[in-house]
C-alpha cells in the first residue's frame, strides 16, 4: 500500500475581493504572475457560485472559508458583519471590529483542533477581510488603518506584534505619496474607453489617477491605489518569516485578501480602464506572492486555494440607454417611507421595520405589543413593493424553503442567506443589472448570477491541475482544502469535497 503523502505545511487562502471570472478568460493572455501560473499549473473550476444572496465582503469571505452558508455563520451584511464597538481598534481610522457575531468554525478551527501548534496569520485592506477567513480564531490578523499603517482590534490583543510595527515603522505609504497611477502596458493594450462621465462620480476618469500628496488625504485614499496590494503581499510575506509560518511540522494558515479590485471596480466599473489594469497589477502582486512563498519554504508543501467574495454588476448608464441619470435604479423609499410613518401613528418606532440589502426585517413583537396585526403589514409591503418599477420579485421568508424545494435558484440563495433567527419577514429582489436609486457606484449584492459567479482555483499539494466546468460551488473550496490537510470539519457543513480535483492518493475514503 503506498505511503499517505505527508499534508501541506503552509495553506494559503487568498481572497481577489470582486474579482469575476469572466476577467480571467478576457485578460489570460496579458497574466505573467499568479494568475497565470494558478490558470496554467493549477485546477480552475469556471462554474463556481456563491449560493447565496446578498452578496457582500462579508459574508463572501466568511462561506468561502468555513465551508457554510450565511445563514449558518451568522455574517448576512456588510453592515452586520465585524463592526463591534467593544473591541476598538489599537490605533489608526476606523471602527471597532471582531469576529463576534461570526458562529461557529472555519478551516482554520478544523486544521487546529487536530494540532494545537498550528498557527495563521490573515492579512488585508479591509477588516472583514482579515477577520472573517478564520472565523472567530484569536490569532495575528491585521487590516489597513487608512493612516498609512497596519491595525488590529483589542479582540486579538492588547499591542501591535513586534514586526507589525516595524513594518508600519518604515511608513510605506510615503513613497507613493503624490505619486500617479498610471497604466502598466502600452495604451494599445486596453481596448476600454478612458473618458466615461458616470464613472468615479464624474471625477478623475481619465489616466493617470495621482495620490494626494497630503499625507492625511494620501493614507486615506491610498487604499483605493493598486499599490494596495503590493503592500498588503510585502505584509503577508514579512509575516510567513517573522512568524515561521510554515516550516512545519504543523500546518499553518496564510490568508491574503487583496481588496483594491473592489475599490477600483466600485469606482469606475467592470468595464472601465481602470478595473483591466488594476486585474493585471493583482496578478503580478499574486506572482510575487507565490514566486516568494516557494523560495521562503519547500513548494511541494504549501497549497494555495483562490476565491472571490462575489462579482460586480455594470453600471446602469452602460446597460440602460437613454440619458435619465435615474435610469435602471429601484426606488424602495417611497414605500418604506410610507410603511414606518404607518407604523409610527400606531406608536411603532421606525426602525421595527429595516430593508438592507434585499431583506426586509420586521419586528413582530413590537407591533403586537401595539396591537398591529404583523401579518396584514407583510401582505401590504409585499404589494407596495412588487409594484415598483424594477423590482423583479418580492418574495415571503416563511415560503423560501418550499420555493428551493421545487429548485427555484433565488429562493434557494435567499434561503441560504437568512439565519433562522433574523426577524427577516420579505427578501426582495430587482430585475437584472438594476440597481438601488441612491447608489451611484458600480455595485453588487444580489441573487443574480453575475454577483454570485466567482472563481475558484487550486495550486500545489495534492491537486490535479485541470480546467473543471463543472458547477460547484464556494462552500465546496474550505472541505477541499480539509481533505487535502487530512482533518474534517467539526461540525456539519454545506460544502462538499470536489473529489475531481484531488490526486489520488490524497483522496480521502467516501462516507
Amino acid at each position: 500500500m503506498a505511503a499517505q503523502p505527508a499534508p501541506p505545511t503552509l495553506v494559503v487562502q487568498i481572497t481577489i475581493d470582486q474579482l469575476r471570472p469572466d476577467y480571467l478568460d478576457k485578460w489570460a493572455h496579458q497574466f505573467t504572475g499568479g494568475l497565470a501560473r494558478l490558470m496554467k499549473q493549477g485546477a480552475f473550476f469556471t462554474q463556481a457560485f456563491h449560493d447565496h444572496a446578498a452578496t457582500e465582503t462579508a459574508p463572501g469571505h466568511a462561506t468561502l472559508w468555513s465551508g457554510r452558508t450565511p445563514a449558518h455563520t451568522g455574517v448576512v451584511l456588510n453592515e452586520i458583519g465585524v463592526a463591534d464597538p467593544q473591541s476598538p481598534l489599537l490605533f489608526g481610522r476606523g471602527g471597532g471590529a471582531s469576529p463576534y457575531r461570526f458562529r461557529g468554525s472555519a478551516l482554520f478551527d478544523w486544521i487546529r483542533s487536530r494540532d494545537q501548534f498550528s498557527r495563521a496569520l490573515s492579512v488585508s485592506r479591509k477588516d472583514r477581510g482579515a477577520i472573517l477567513p478564520l472565523g472567530r480564531a484569536k490569532q495575528q490578523v491585521l487590516w489597513y488603518s487608512l493612516d498609512g499603517r497596519f491595525t488590529t482590534s483589542r479582540y486579538y490583543g492588547d499591542t501591535l506584534p513586534t514586526w507589525v510595527q516595524r513594518f508600519n515603522a518604515r511608513d510605506f505609504t510615503a513613497k507613493y505619496l503624490g505619486t500617479s497611477w498610471n497604466l502598466l502596458l502600452p495604451v494599445s493594450e486596453y481596448p476600454e474607453p478612458d473618458s466615461v462621465g458616470y464613472e468615479h462620480e464624474g471625477k478623475d476618469v481619465v489616466f493617470p489617477h495621482r495620490l494626494d500628496a497630503d499625507r492625511r488625504n494620501g493614507t486615506y485614499t491610498f487604499s483605493d491605489f493598486p499599490w494596495m496590494d503590493d503592500v498588503t503581499v510585502d505584509l503577508a510575506l514579512e509575516g510567513v518569516t517573522a512568524l515561521d509560518l510554515g516550516k512545519g511540522p504543523s500546518t499553518d494558515v496564510l490568508a491574503v485578501s487583496l481588496s483594491t479590485t473592489d475599490a477600483v471596480g466600485h469606482a469606475f466599473g467592470p468595464d472601465s480602464r481602470e478595473l483591466h489594469d488594476q486585474v493585471l497589477r493583482v496578478d503580478r502582486a499574486l506572482g510575487r506572492l507565490i514566486d516568494s512563498l516557494y523560495a521562503l519554504r519547500d513548494s511541494t508543501r504549501i497549497v494555495f486555494a483562490l476565491g472571490s467574495d462575489h462579482g460586480v454588476a455594470p453600471y446602469p448608464e452602460r446597460f440602460f440607454s437613454g440619458t435619465d441619470p435615474d435610469r435602471g435604479r429601484v426606488d424602495t423609499r417611497p414605500v418604506i417611507n410610507a410603511a414606518r410613518s404607518a407604523l409610527a401613528a400606531h406608536g411603532v418606532e421606525g426602525d421595527a421595520l429595516l430593508l438592507q440589502s434585499g431583506i426586509l426585517s420586521l419586528d413582530r413583537r413590537r407591533l403586537a405589543a401595539r396591537g398591529v396585526n404583523a401579518d396584514s403589514v407583510v401582505t401590504a409591503l409585499r404589494a407596495a413593493l412588487l409594484a415598483i418599477p424594477g423590482v423583479m420579485r418580492v418574495d415571503r421568508v416563511s415560503q423560501l424553503a418550499a420555493n428551493a424545494a421545487r429548485g427555484d435558484t433565488y429562493a434557494r440563495r435567499w434561503l441560504n442567506a437568512v439565519p433562522r433567527d433574523m426577524q427577516a419577514v420579505l427578501t426582495v429582489t430587482n430585475k437584472p443589472n438594476y440597481y438601488s436609486f441612491t447608489t451611484r457606484y458600480a455595485t453588487h449584492g444580489t441573487p443574480h448570477d453575475y454577483d454570485a459567479h466567482i472563481p475558484v482555483l487550486f495550486l500545489g499539494a495534492g491537486i490535479k491541475p485541470g480546467r473543471y466546468p463543472q458547477y460547484v460551488r464556494s462552500v465546496d473550496v474550505a472541505p477541499t482544502l480539509a481533505a487535502i490537510v487530512g482533518v474534517e470539519p467539526i461540525e456539519p457543513i454545506d460544502g462538499r469535497i470536489l473529489r475531481a480535483v484531488l490526486m489520488p492518493d490524497v483522496l480521502p475514503p467516501r462516507r
